[in-house]
C-alpha cells in the first residue's frame, strides 16, 4: 500500500493529513471551512485515494492559512507515497463539465513543481471560504508534490461551478497518473528517474 502521514503545527494552524493511494474507502475531512471541506472530499473522491484531514486554524481572522497549509501538507504526504514513483502512469489529465462551466486540468508528476493556472471567479466568497484561495491551495499542492500542474476553466458563469470542476478535475488527473502501469518498466522517463 502507498501509504503516508504527516503533522504540522505553526503559530498560524494545525494539520494532520493520513493518505492511501490504494484503498480509497475512507475519506474524512475537516478544515473548520465547509465549502473547502467539500472541495477536498470531492478531490479525494474523484481522485480514487483514501484521505483523512483534520485542521485547527486561525479562522477569526480568515481562511487563507488555513487552506494554504493544508496544501501544503497533503502536497508532501502525496509525494511521499508514491515513493519511488516505479511503474506511475505519471501524467494525467481530465476535463470536467459541471452544468453550464467546463474545467480542465493536466498534471505530470515529474519532480519539477510549477502551477499555470487560468481561472477567474466573479464571486469572491462561497461560504466562508475566499475564492482567490483555489490558486493558492493548487500553487503549494504543487510545489510540495513535485508536480507540474495546469489548471483552467474554459468557460462558464457561476463561481461554485467553477471551483468544483476545477477540484473534480485535479483529482481525475492525479487518478489517472498514479495509476500503476504494468507495462511500464522502472519510471516512465527516459532519464531513468523521477526526482
Amino acid at each position: 500500500m502507498r501509504t503516508a502521514s504527516k503533522s504540522r503545527k505553526t503559530n498560524e494552524t494545525e494539520i494532520e493529513v493520513i493518505c492511501n493511494l490504494d484503498n480509497s474507502k475512507e475519506v474524512n475531512i475537516k478544515t473548520g471551512v465547509g465549502f473547502f471541506d467539500h472541495m477536498l472530499e470531492l478531490f479525494a473522491r474523484h481522485g480514487r485515494i483514501g484521505l483523512t484531514i483534520k485542521a485547527n486554524g486561525d479562522l477569526h481572522i480568515d481562511s487563507h492559512h488555513t487552506v494554504e497549509d493544508v496544501g501544503i501538507v497533503l502536497g508532501q504526504v502525496i509525494r511521499e507515497a508514491l515513493g519511488d514513483k516505479v511503474k506511475i502512469n505519471r501524467y494525467g489529465s481530465a476535463y470536467v463539465p459541471m452544468d453550464e462551466t467546463l474545467g480542465f486540468v493536466a498534471l505530470d508528476i515529474s519532480g519539477r513543481p510549477f502551477l499555470a493556472f487560468d481561472a477567474s471567479f466573479d464571486n469572491q466568497k462561497l461560504g466562508d471560504f475566499d475564492t482567490e484561495l483555489v490558486k493558492e491551495f493548487m500553487q503549494a499542492f504543487a510545489f510540495q508534490s513535485g508536480i507540474t500542474l495546469h489548471a483552467r476553466v474554459l468557460y462558464g458563469e457561476n463561481t461554485h461551478h467553477k471551483v468544483e470542476a476545477l477540484f473534480k478535475a485535479l483529482g481525475r488527473s492525479l487518478a489517472d497518473a498514479i495509476r500503476i502501469n504494468p507495462e511500464i518498466e522502472g519510471v516512465n522517463s527516459t532519464k531513468g528517474l523521477i526526482e
